[in-house]
């Protein structure tokens, strides 16, 4: 039911829109003209004042004749950056990439093309299916900040189909972590290295005693990061303050926490020890989930893979997606892989085979009975 061609003319416009994160107006206007060429209305969210972004997540349910609960396919229009004039090139072998020192943007305008290709092969089969609804959501990558200001209370279906993981087409992800950045800065007090450096109180000797106390690296489900370090002003002056930033992810949210509070007693027990004090702020942006790999959505998922001749696999991932908050919201939902390789980087890619199987699993999805 998919057409090859319309698929592949579809990816490569959705490409060519520049969507940065917070800046998705673009590609918000050519998915809504789409959509209502289908017949389909989209309703417009007010994320973008909320976020500092230029247009709102994207809702839109599509009535079904079967007399199902329905399903919800979800994908995100941002990119991450370098992503401005992209242009994508096929190479005879039919595989995808830019053209030039971008992105591609199959992350995620891979899984926006299956799920606008499904739709539209539907229409035109005129095969019965299911309630549907969709939802096109603003900067994902930026922690997922455009789902989290989305009216969850408008949302029918309990489960759903999120297309947003690297890997081959027929992978699926049904458990990601909670993911908590923190920021800490240590003050301590100055004085000239030289002539006084009794005077002062040290913030960098202070911090960095501090991160050799801290448990860094993954241990099985709990990763601990500090990504930045900065302190300091001159080389003939005690530093007077020094702020570092890091990052927590874990498959348990209660350890997530927990190991944010240890970082957090380390810091405070290294300032008091000298004489210095700290300020600590920290953001929780996704909360771990696992969708149980027994239930409906994901044995729905397997059961349409073998039709279609496709290798089903599950796995976790370390990453954070729109799924982590349809989670909390009690949805049900698993991440499918949608045809992109090498995601956030220039060397990102797809090939048309790969479309076409992300594309063929939505439609079967949409037009299951089960």
């Amino acid at each position: 039911m998919i057409n090859q061609s319309r698929l592949l003319s579809l990816f490569e416009q959705l490409i060519s829109f520049d969507s940065p994160s917070f800046g998705e107006r673009s590609i918000c206007n050519f998915i809504k003209e789409r959509l209502l060429k289908l017949g389909i209305i989209p309703q417009e969210d007010h994320a973008a004042a909320k976020i500092g972004g230029s247009c709102g997540n994207l809702y839109a349910f599509v009535n079904g004749a079967l007399r199902l609960p329905p399903l919800l396919f979800c994908s995100h229009m941002d990119t991450v950056e370098p992503a401005l004039g992209k242009k994508m090139q096929t190479d005879k072998n039919g595989v995808i990439t830019s053209k030039g020192n971008t992105i591609l943007g199959a992350d995620d305008c891979a899984g926006i093309a299956a799920i606008l290709e499904a739709l539209t092969a539907l229409q035109q089969s005129d095969i019965p299916h299911r309630p549907l609804e969709l939802l096109f959501t603003v900067a994902e990558e930026a922690y997922c900040k455009g789902i989290q200001e989305f009216d969850f209370t408008i949302l029918k279906s309990r489960q759903a189909y999120v297309f947003d993981l690297t890997g081959p087409v027929g992978q699926a992800a049904y458990q990601a972590p909670t993911i908590i950045s923190f920021e800490a800065t240590v003050y301590g007090h100055a004085a000239h290295a030289g002539f006084s450096p009794e005077k002062g109180v040290h913030a960098i000797q202070v911090t960095a005693e501090a991160i050799t106390q801290i448990p860094l690296g993954k241990n099985q489900d709990t990763a601990v990061n500090i990504g930045t370090i900065l302190g300091g002003t001159t080389n003939n002056i005690v530093p007077d303050r020094c702020k570092i930033t890091g990052e927590i992810r874990s498959y348990s949210n209660p350890k997530a926490l927990k190991r944010l509070q240890q970082i957090t007693n380390i810091l405070y027990s290294t300032a008091k020890k000298y004489g210095a004090k700290v300020d600590i702020q920290s953001t929780r942006h996704c909360t771990a989930y696992l969708t149980n790999p027994e239930h409906p959505v994901v044995k729905r998922f397997e059961n349409i893979c073998i039709q279609l001749g496709l290798q089903s696999s599950l796995c976790k991932t370390f990453g954070g997606s729109d799924n982590n908050t349809l989670a909390l919201h009690g949805v049900h939902g698993i991440v499918l892989a949608t045809a992109m390789n090498n995601c956030h980087s220039c060397k990102e890619y797809t090939t048309e085979q790969e479309l076409y199987r992300a594309a063929s699993l939505a439609f079967s999805l949409m037009a299951s009975e089960i």
